[in-house]
């Protein structure tokens, strides 16, 4: 039975490039993981084995160090703008570049006072501890003439300990669950939005400026909801985000529901009063959904992973 080739790519992917910025004593930090794919006219190297349209992996990867080091990191999706440009624009074979980009963010140590410092220092700028907070995430796509920019965050943790209610739900014969009317409702952030920015005749923008005010709004959005149901706080999370950043089209969000459960205190002779919790990690509600602009197609993929 005769067979085609169906869709393909290759590329180098993890590649672990931390660039340090030396502004005199005071130093900064960048710390990224990016995968390149590649696609175009690539028949042949499936078919017959040539590697005459091939760029090997092994370039890719030293593309991404000697751009670190050319064009430094301004933002994960500058850094990623740049690479999917060289990579289509240079090898005629490559019609379309895809690159995934992890962030893994630091923070300043705080010093001690003056007294306590050690012997010649005066102000300590060049220590950092990694932040334990959400990885930054970036996908490029450029085909030469067109650009997509989606955004986004992971393993961001965050707990809202009252003014969250679930009740008036379907029950059945298979039903336990008790109604809440002054529940924990915690979740751990994964989200990406979209930019509505795609091409180079528009105005690029500030990403990590982006990034930042996406983030607040976000947090704000959950911390300020009066919630009914995880549903309900998602859908204004990205609301909140539409409304406020015009750059931004489309968000999708993958909210697992970090379920905690009052635990009986009863047999100790103790009144549990909403103060002892057991936190389960699984099984877990998983609430998805995308919210858009009006008007705006949804692009951003439905990731199947878990459901």
């Amino acid at each position: 039975m005769p067979t085609i080739l169906g869709q393909n790519q290759y590329g180098k992917a993890e590649n672990r490039v931390v660039k340090i910025t030396r502004d005199g004593a005071t130093h900064h930090i960048k710390d990224l993981n990016v995968s390149v794919a590649l696609s175009g006219d690539l028949e042949e190297v499936h078919l017959s084995g040539s590697n005459a349209n091939c760029l090997p992996t092994d370039t890719t990867k030293n593309t991404v160090y000697a751009f670190a080091k050319e064009y430094g990191i301004e933002s994960a999706e500058q850094f990623g703008i740049h690479l999917a440009r060289h990579f289509v624009t240079s090898q005629e074979p490559i019609k379309r570049a895809r690159i995934r980009i992890e962030e893994y963010a630091w923070e300043r140590i705080e010093t001690a006072d003056g007294n306590s410092r050690f012997i010649g220092a005066e102000e300590v700028k060049h220590s950092f501890v990694r932040k334990g907070q959400e990885t930054r995430l970036t996908e490029i796509t450029y085909d030469g003439e067109n650009w997509q920019v989606i955004s986004g965050l992971k393993d961001l943790v965050v707990m809202n300990s009252t003014n969250s209610e679930f009740w008036g739900y379907i029950k059945d014969k298979y039903t336990t669950l008790k109604e809440a009317y002054d529940r924990i409702l915690a979740t751990q952030v994964a989200s990406q939005w979209r930019f509505n920015w795609t091409s180079d005749e528009q105005r690029m923008p500030n990403w990590e400026r982006s990034y930042e005010q996406v983030k607040k709004h976000m947090l704000q959005a959950f911390a300020e909801t009066y919630s009914l149901s995880l549903q309900q706080t998602l859908y204004q999370m990205g609301s909140r985000i539409i409304n406020n950043r015009s750059e931004v089209d489309e968000i999708r969000f993958s909210l697992p529901n970090k379920h905690h459960f009052l635990v009986d205190l009863e047999p100790f002779g103790l009144k549990n009063d909403n103060e002892v919790y057991y936190a389960a990690d699984r099984p877990y509600g998983l609430i998805e959904a995308t919210v858009l602009r009006d008007g705006v197609e949804a692009r951003i993929p439905m990731d199947l992973t878990n459901l």
